[in-house]
Formats: structure tokens, C-alpha cells, sequence
């Protein structure tokens, strides 16, 4: 059996996380999102693997290589243009071997463990379907494809229903296990309204034309990786099934409670109170006097100043936070320069829901607690301050007492003036 996982798209909602990298290479508890799904299908006894790359592709490439590292063996076929999932699962036909008497499909950007593929792989010998969707229950069904089930037998799948016109609340998960004949139904498959070829109007024509396609509803906990602090949900679901890992060096002085992974050649440095669990990579300095708090994931290269405090943040490989800054419930991308006494605030003052920027619309993030959004590159002033939800785009910088609180697009200056008068001592 071959699994296909679809990694083409950039992930519009991520921006501007996504401009140097497609959403399914954005980090998670110290490593691409994209390489849980690996390792998952790989211990569910799946070695090969077709990738679906399309946008920013080589960064997928350059990662994964040809699989071995992972044990695994991986093979990559392009979508050019991004026509929907139907026609990303098209592209696969071509690189089907004799012998792949079946393939499991999953988008690379969702939890996917490997009792969930056992379990699909053993529904499919059960039962000899043509196809078998993977089902999750949520409680508003609308924003997602709705199924109507008869036993385990699928009826209809209606897209984005309004909530008194769902048939249900069991949505697809975006995990399928196909038999070859779905070829023959992408096919046939025309353009949804929205322009693109789309899975689900496949499995409704084998469904017309009598095949077998069944639901699997899966238990596991599912999270739509969708918008930026749904990232931050994720990277606290995969710390904390992690478990302690020191390869590098932890000073006299130090205080761990929980779990640590703390790659090669990084250095805790005295002093630092560390509450787990916490993801440190490699080649980092962390310290002296420095405060980590749960569910912080720190990449590689990164250097953390004295007396700082992170807390449920991610910050990506070889950005700097100096000294007396305060970095809360934050996505910070790669390169970046956090200057001496930065602050990232992560509550309203009153106590009100925060709101960021998803494609140009705010929106409610359903967090309490939520700080910044920085894209590669970003570099702040001494001193400079950052109101809950604000967003920074690739490449800009922010001057030294500035209180930023509305969005920077990519590659802006924000200079902060103020007034000063110099008078001779009486």
C-alpha cells in the first residue's frame, strides 16, 4: 500500500508565515508539521510514500530528500497549477506501482497518528470498499465538508452547510483510503463552482454509480491547522506527548520541572527556570537567569538573552531574543532580531477577545491569551512594545519605543518620533 500526502498549496490563512515556506513545513514541537505524518504512516508499516509539492517546493525537498533518513521512501510528484484535490490526487496515477493495490491520501497539514491508518487499512481488507473516509465529529459542521451516513455506508457529502441544513456533524478529516478505481472517478470529476476539481464531487460519482464508500469515524483529537494560533494548539498537542531528551548541556543552577528535549550542542546556562514542556534544537544558548515556560518550542540556532521570559511561544531557527524581553502565546519566524527589552503583550487590558488578520478580515481567534504574528526577518528596537494579535510582515523592522498596535505589512521601517527639549541646569 502507498500512502499520498498533499503538500502543494501555501496556506493563504498562515501568511505571512508562509512566504518563505508552504504551511506543512512550519514547526511543531521541533520539527515540520509534515514530518509527524511521516513518521506516523511509517509506523502503521507504510514505507512508500508520493509527496504532492507545489508551492515552495524545494524546501520540501531539500528536508525530506528521498526518505531514508526516516526510513521511508519517498518520491515527489509536482502540481503545477493548484486545480483542488481531486486534481492533486490525479497527478498521482502515473506514479502508481502494480503492486499498490491501494492508496491512503491525507493533506499534510493535519494530526494523523498511526493506530488511526492501522485501523483504516484494516476497515479497507474488512470490507473490500472502493473508498473509506476518515470522520471527526465538531460541533459547528459549516466551515467543512458535512457527511450523511446510513450504518457505515456514505449517502452524500454537502460542503459548508449552514447549520440548520447540515446532515450531520461528522465532517471529513481530509484522511482517505482509495482502491484504484478512483482514477476513473477524478476523471470524470468536473470544476466546482469555486473553480477547482474537487475529492469529494468524485466520491459522489461512485456513490451514484453503486461503489462501496464508507465512513470511519476517528476519536483522536483533530484540529483544523488553518490560521496562525491554531499552530500554537498544535505545538501544544505534540509537547505534551513528549517525553525528556538531553543531548546538550545543562549548567549547575538550572531548574527543570517536566519534560525537556534539548538538542545537540545547546547550552542551558545557570540560573534558568525552565517549566516543561519545553523544545529546545540545536546549537542554542539559552541563559543565564532565563525563564521558559510550558509548551515553548525553540529551533535551531537561537539565542535567548538574560532575564527573558518566554512563554506557549514558537520561535524559529536563528532568531535572537536579547535580553529583559517578555515574548507571549507568539509565533516568531527564522531570522529574527528581538532587541533588549521588547514586550509582547499577550492580553487585552480589558480582557476582551483577540482578533488577527486572516486574509485581510479580522478575525476572532477564540484565545484569551494570543501575542504576536512575525514573518522571517523581523527586527525590533530596545524597548519597543506590541499589543495583543498585531502581525509583522517578512523582512520589517520596528524602531526603538515603538508601541505597535495595528499590522506592518513586509518590508516596512516603523520609526518611532518624539519630542525632546534640552535646557541648561539653573
Amino acid at each position: 500500500m502507498r500512502a499520498v500526502i498533499l503538500t502543494a498549496g501555501e496556506g493563504t490563512r498562515m501568511r505571512p508565515l508562509t512566504l518563505t515556506r508552504p504551511k506543512t513545513m512550519l514547526p511543531v514541537g521541533g520539527k515540520p508539521l509534515l514530518e509527524y505524518n511521516v513518521e506516523a504512516l511509517r509506523d502503521a508499516g507504510i514505507k512508500n510514500i508520493t509527496m504532492v509539492v507545489g508551492y515552495q517546493k524545494e524546501s520540501v525537498q531539500e528536508h525530506f530528500k528521498d526518505g531514508s533518513a526516516l526510513g521511508v521512501n519517498i518520491n515527489y510528484v509536482t502540481q503545477e497549477k493548484r486545480l483542488g484535490t481531486a486534481h492533486a490526487i490525479g497527478q498521482v496515477a502515473d506514479a502508481m506501482e502494480k503492486d499498490d493495490e491501494a492508496i491512503i491520501v491525507t493533506n499534510g497539514d493535519i494530526i494523523l497518528g498511526n493506530k488511526l491508518i492501522k485501523s483504516l487499512i484494516n476497515r479497507y481488507y474488512e470490507s473490500k470498499a472502493q473508498s473509506i473516509l476518515v470522520l471527526t465529529r465538531v460541533e459547528d459542521p459549516s466551515s467543512f465538508g458535512v457527511v450523511e451516513l446510513e450504518g457505515d455506508s456514505i449517502k452524500d457529502i454537502v460542503e459548508k452547510p449552514s447549520p440548520e441544513e447540515a446532515p450531520s456533524n461528522l465532517i471529513n478529516a481530509g484522511i482517505y483510503l482509495f482502491d484504484q478505481n478512483i482514477f476513473q472517478a477524478i476523471n470524470k470529476t468536473d470544476k466546482s463552482q469555486r473553480g477547482e476539481y474537487e475529492i469529494t464531487d468524485s466520491l459522489k460519482i461512485q456513490i451514484s454509480q453503486g461503489k462501496k464508500v464508507l465512513g470511519l469515524i476517528s476519536y483522536d483529537k483533530w484540529i483544523d491547522v488553518g490560521r496562525p494560533w491554531e499552530f500554537l494548539e498544535l505545538n501544544e498537542h505534540y509537547l505534551e506527548v513528549s517525553e525528556s531528551e538531553i543531548e546538550g548541556e545543562i549548567e549547575d543552577g538550572v531548574t527543570i520541572h517536566g519534560p525537556i528535549i534539548l538538542k545537540k550542542g545547546s547550552i542551558i546556562r545557570s540560573g534558568t527556570y525552565i517549566m516543561g514542556p519545553v523544545y529546545i534544537g540545536e546549537n542554542c544558548d539559552v541563559g543565564p537567569n532565563t525563564f521558559l515556560r510550558k509548551h515553548t518550542s525553540i529551533g535551531d540556532g537561537v539565542n535567548v538573552g538574560n532575564a527573558v521570559e518566554i512563554k506557549n511561544s514558537i520561535i524559529m531557527d536563528r532568531t535572537n531574543v536579547n535580553h529583559l524581553s517578555y515574548v507571549g502565546d507568539s509565533i516568531i519566524g527564522s531570522d529574527c532580531n528581538i532587541a533588549a527589552g521588547t514586550n509582547i503583550a499577550n492580553l487585552r487590558f480589558d480582557d476582551g477577545g483577540i482578533k488577527v488578520t486572516v486574509k485581510g478580515e479580522r478575525i476572532d481567534s477564540g484565545r484569551r491569551k494570543m501575542g504576536v504574528i512575525f514573518a522571517d526577518g523581523v527586527k525590533t528596537g530596545i524597548n519597543s512594545s506590541f499589543n495583543p494579535g498585531v502581525t509583522v510582515g517578512l523582512n520589517s523592522s520596528v524602531g526603538s519605543g515603538a508601541i505597535i498596535y495595528r499590522d506592518i505589512p513586509d518590508n516596512k521601517v516603523v520609526i518611532h518620533h518624539q519630542t525632546q527639549e534640552i535646557k541648561d541646569k539653573k
